[in-house]
């Protein structure tokens, strides 16, 4: 005969009734978003060696406007991270150039999405994933932020700037990119990223404490 517990099958309390839930879900958003948003402005302050203005009318009525003068990266980690200004004027890895408007409304919608699964479906017990639910508003918000206010996307994040694809292969563009990895990104990227990892592992995890739970509901029944 079995020693090991019986499985606890009381029902969970809903995250939008717990005040630890909503504490984790502010607090990391809005650290998040000061961080994400207090960096893109040191970056556009510092890095070049003038401040960089962005004027949100002139950089939406013309889309080959570059306002960011020639300058030095500054290097934080030899090989491994540097500072480079970017203006994204799409998504993630620029996809999605100069669609403006679709972004900002898809971001809504994610926002929206993100809020209604916190309230109606989250259990106060995730703590996985009410971090992650945060880190993707975070993320999404401060992306958000930068194409209503500036019409683009502040990027400055580099990785392994040094580092070049193998056998002369470069990435697709004119003139190929042979870095290993091209793309300049900031920290909302970066939040979006983990936030969803997070979400996809609470997932993962969720799923086997369920086929678990049944087993032993299953074993119980037969005994």
């Amino acid at each position: 005969m079995s020693s090991a517990p019986p499985p606890d099958r009381t029902p969970q309390q809903p995250a939008r009734r717990s005040a630890k839930a909503w504490a984790i879900l502010i607090g990391v958003f809005c650290a998040g978003l000061a961080l994400d948003l207090g960096l893109k402005d040191w970056s556009f302050a510092n890095v070049a060696h003038v401040p960089v203005v962005l004027d949100r009318t002139s950089i939406v009525e013309n889309p080959n406007l570059n306002p960011i003068p020639p300058h030095e990266s500054v290097v934080v980690v030899p090989g491994l991270l540097q500072l480079d200004l970017v203006l994204n004027p799409g998504a993630v890895f620029g996809i999605g150039a100069e669609q403006r408007t679709f972004f900002v409304i898809f971001t809504l919608v994610a926002v929206t999405v993100c809020l209604v699964v916190f309230i109606r479906w989250m259990s106060a017990r995730s703590t996985m994933a009410q971090i992650g639910i945060a880190l993707v508003l975070a993320g999404a918000v401060g992306n958000l932020w930068d194409r209503v206010c500036f019409g683009r996307v502040r990027d400055f994040l580099h990785l392994f700037p040094d580092s070049r694809l193998p056998f002369g292969w470069g990435w697709p563009g004119n003139p190929p990119n042979p870095e290993w990895f091209p793309w300049v990104f900031n920290i909302a990227d970066v939040m979006l990223l983990v936030g969803m990892g997070l979400l996809l592992l609470h997932l993962h995890l969720s799923d086997r404490r369920a086929a678990r739970a049944a087993r032993e509901l299953a074993e119980d029944v037969d005994a």
